[in-house]
């Protein structure tokens, strides 16, 4: 049995984090604190000595500056790829939770809902998002056949990674916190995939937010 591991980073935080206003597609750079969780996390995996063979990252700034830190205590060169982007969140995207409801109070309904066909008005529905999610993460297992895979992407795009490698539905209430630069484990037997630990802050000097993905 070849058994694929990925352990799934999400990036650090942002000004827009601490904002909880909705990037989605919206390439915010990482905050003080995020630059500071990153090269932590960093810390941590040097720390347990991890052994891994390739270091993906999502292409926007946010993850692929989280990715920088693990690129330079590691000396290695992480593969951007596009497809680890988190949802776009179409006319939500650049709202705070709270000016949401005001300013686009059905799309926002809509979004809480978990409608998986809703793309938020040129936006990305759950169902679309969860395709593209499954797809990367199938090519990337296929590459790299029982290896050890490094990925850092976004607070919903790991919640959506979760939810393939739990099964659980895209329209369930959300299930898990993915706090930023935390550490998540899923692996593949060549048949299925499972969850072996999740939202792994224990690095981290203080608190880390969770992701806004509902």
């Amino acid at each position: 049995m070849t058994i694929t591991r990925f352990c799934l980073v999400r990036h650090g935080e942002t000004d827009w984090n601490a904002a909880r206003r909705l990037q989605g597609h919206t390439d915010i750079d990482l905050n003080a604190r995020g630059f500071a969780q990153a090269k932590q996390m960093a810390r941590a995996l040097q720390k347990i000595d991890l052994q891994f063979d390739v270091l993906y990252t999502s292409d926007l700034q946010r993850a692929a500056k989280t990715a920088q830190a693990i690129e330079a205590l590691f000396k290695t060169s992480a593969i951007s790829n596009a497809s680890l982007r988190e949802r776009h969140l179409g006319a939500l995207q650049g709202l705070t939770t709270d000016e949401a409801p005001i300013r686009e109070p059905e799309l926002w309904q809509s979004h809480l809902s978990r409608n998986i066909n809703e793309n938020l008005r040129d936006g990305e529905s759950i169902q679309r998002f969860a395709d593209r999610i499954q797809s990367a993460l199938e090519q990337i297992r296929l590459q790299h056949l029982g290896k050890t895979i490094l990925l850092v992407s976004h607070g919903g795009a790991l919640d959506m990674m979760y939810r393939i490698a739990s099964k659980q539905p895209l329209d369930a209430a959300k299930a898990v916190a993915v706090p930023n630069a935390s550490l998540n484990w899923i692996s593949h037997d060549g048949l299925t995939w499972t969850v072996d630990a999740w939202a792994d802050t224990s690095h981290l000097e203080s608190l880390a937010l969770d992701n806004l993905d509902l």
